[in-house]
């Protein structure tokens, strides 16, 4: 007996959060999504150019929310909950630098406050609407190939997106009876205006020239090149699908090939 055709992934009749949404990869996969059928709401701290674009061609919704700002990320997580969402992409978050030496409680506390924090209150916000409301559903949440390993001078960053990896095991774990599957992506580096600033900090850290940084990962690469915000959007779409019905509590390498597991 031959198996059942499998169609494109398709999310026609689905309602997508994704945070984050107007940087390089949260704008890349609200456009996926929305291209897949679903209908999308976005959230960040404010419009960019991308989602205007997309707004004007594409049924999205933009709810501005400061994560880092608790009334506001309760007041998030609340509309999260009560909007029928089936799909999550829990892709809010920032950089910064320092080594055990240098980076301070001030950043900890603005790396893990977006990074995990608020990465935990969305994804627990998504998944009691779920459960709620009986039925399954897709959380993806943004991890890094930052969080497989330490870096010298990138201490909270790591250690923030080790956390992610972690969350995302154990709700994995916690919801698949539910239905619900979990699971994370790990971007390597994806030349997106965050990577600009990225690019800045090693400079001063490593008393380069700025965009050395940039070619010399994209050199290094086994693949040639930095990643797109595309390459990252595809295999949301896939982990969002019924593609990947089967598919929970993994932490997807999409990094041209920088991490082998």
């Amino acid at each position: 007996m031959s198996p059942p055709a499998i169609g494109p992934a398709s999310l026609e009749g689905r309602r997508a959060w994704v945070t984050g949404a107007a940087g390089g990869i949260g704008a890349a996969t609200c456009a996926r999504f929305a291209d897949a059928g679903a209908d999308v709401i976005a959230t960040d701290i404010a419009m960019s150019d991308a989602l205007g674009e997309l707004a004007a061609r594409v049924p999205l919704v933009f709810k501005p929310y400061d994560l880092l700002d608790d009334a506001q990320l309760e007041a998030c997580a609340e509309d999260i909950e009560s909007s029928g969402a089936d799909i999550l992409l829990n892709n809010a978050a920032l950089f910064d630098m320092g080594s055990v030496l240098d980076a301070g409680l001030d950043q900890y506390h603005r790396v893990f406050g977006l990074n995990v924090r608020a990465m935990y209150r969305v994804m627990q916000a998504m998944a009691r609407g779920l459960v709620g409301r009986g039925r399954g559903g897709s959380i993806i949440n943004l991890a890094s190939q930052a969080g497989r390993r330490g870096e010298a001078l990138v201490a909270h960053y790591c250690a923030s997106k080790a956390a992610v990896i972690s969350y995302t095991q154990s709700a994995a774990l916690a919801l698949a009876p539910h239905g619900i599957r979990v699971n994370a992506l790990a971007p390597g580096v994806v030349d997106t205006p965050m990577w600009d600033e990225v690019d800045a900090l090693f400079a001063r850290f490593e008393s380069l020239e700025i965009g050395e940084k940039k070619r010399e990962v994209a050199d290094a690469n086994p693949m040639g090149r930095m990643g797109e915000p595309d390459d990252i959007a595809r295999v949301a779409l896939f982990l969002a699908s019924d593609l990947a019905r089967y598919v929970t509590g993994q932490t997807v390498n999409v990094d041209g090939g920088n991490v082998l597991s």
